[in-house]
């Protein structure tokens, strides 16, 4: 029935229509909801089940179980805070948390699609998914207490400047979601680090708690580069039950979600395994320089490196894309990551940075790899001669 009423009122979009003005709208949410009826006649073309409405659609499924944990982490973290937990259920602390983070998501999505759409309209253009990623992932990598108003700039900054500028979806540099947190840290730094930031501190339609003002709770990396002693075990840290980004806790959940871009294809198990690789080592090296307090292991639980390595690192369009080139990405933003956390205590958190750092040599590190597989087939053919 659905799919009647659009083919109906379909001529009043098209050329000479009343609303024509809104065609690339109209385009958008039909190819949203329905495949598109239009296939390649001739030339060269890959036909494939694949195409990026259908890979945006599995990123998004694959960051679920991060998202929902996260809700349920911020209650948790609010009801343990106003030392109330026992007296709370499941139930209460997830709500708490949908709540707090509802109205980030729907922020974000309303700003990132609404500049989309009229940048489509405004050069005639169809409408791109690439925000259906960006939209979820940038409150998942923001803190809970993250005032919307905020993100509204940091989301308009991200899809301007980051994205459409360059061409759109496929053209883009620099990782979005990552860019708008980079332009939320360094232009709002009080809002996006320090330990005020992490636990949700009002109560939200009769749910949580009100802290004291002065509550505060530093996260577990935090309180490595000062040096002090970890408040929380791994086990907490796998599970996700600590302070941090919404979606950034729980190794568990993250997990589940490489899982299921790993299987489905999406994601490149060689960019995932050579960043773990990269960070595994050089946190092994400045433990036995004595440069850092806490193992191995506990630096790639913590923070954002899961969940960098996972759904940052691996994004198809501003990673590298040769075989040998995702290894080299990866590796180099393991590498960097944890150079930031170690040599600079006042940026606990180094993903960030490592793979918008990253981002820029992407292109390069294909360039290299590309030009050396040239001269050593020129080679070959030269000796074979």
């Amino acid at each position: 029935m659905l799919k009647k009423y659009l083919d109906r009122i379909r001529p009043n979009f098209e050329k000479g229509g009343k609303w024509h003005a809104f065609h690339s709208v109209f385009d958008g949410m039909e190819t949203f909801l329905y495949v598109p009826d239009t296939t390649s006649r001739h030339g060269t073309h890959i036909h494939d089940a694949i195409d990026s409405k259908r890979i945006m659609s599995i990123v998004v499924i694959a960051l679920l179980p991060a998202l929902l944990f996260g809700m349920y982490n911020i209650g948790y973290q609010n009801y343990a805070a106003a030392g109330t937990l026992a007296s709370a259920s499941h139930v209460e602390l997830f709500l708490y948390g949908f709540l707090a983070v509802l109205p980030k998501l729907l922020v974000s999505y309303i700003v990132g699609l609404g500049i989309e759409f009229a940048w489509a309209q405004m050069k005639g253009e169809e409408i791109q998914e690439g925000y259906l990623v960006s939209g979820i992932l940038i409150p998942m990598v923001l803190p809970v207490n993250c005032p919307l108003w905020i993100i509204i700039i940091a989301v308009a900054f991200a899809v301007i400047f980051v994205k459409e500028i360059f061409g759109g979806t496929g053209m883009n540099i620099f990782n979005v979601a990552l860019a708008a947190r980079a332009f939320m840290f360094f232009s709002y730094p009080s809002v996006m680090s320090g330990d005020s930031v992490w636990v949700a501190s009002d109560t939200i339609l009769g749910l949580g708690n009100v802290l004291p003002d002065t509550y505060t709770q530093a996260t577990p990396l935090a309180e490595a580069a000062q040096h002090a002693d970890l408040s929380y075990s791994l086990f907490d840290m796998v599970i996700g039950l600590i302070p941090g980004s919404i979606g950034e806790t729980s190794v568990i959940a993250i997990a589940l979600g490489a899982i299921i871009l790993l299987v489905t294809g999406i994601g490149s198990f060689r960019t995932m395994f050579s960043v773990f690789l990269g960070g595994a080592l050089m946190a092994v090296l400045f433990s036995h320089l004595g440069m850092t307090s806490i193992s191995w292991y506990e630096h790639l639980a913590l923070g954002g490196f899961c969940f960098g390595a996972v759904f940052m690192a691996t994004d198809p369009v501003t990673s590298a894309r040769t075989t040998k080139g995702q290894y080299i990405y990866g590796f180099l933003i393991g590498v960097l990551a944890v150079i930031i956390r170690v040599m600079n205590p006042g940026y606990p958190e180094g993903m960030m940075l490592a793979i918008l750092f990253m981002n820029m040599f992407a292109p390069l590190i294909d360039y290299c790899v590309v030009q050396r597989n040239i001269s050593a087939r020129a080679r070959r053919a030269q000796h074979n001669k």
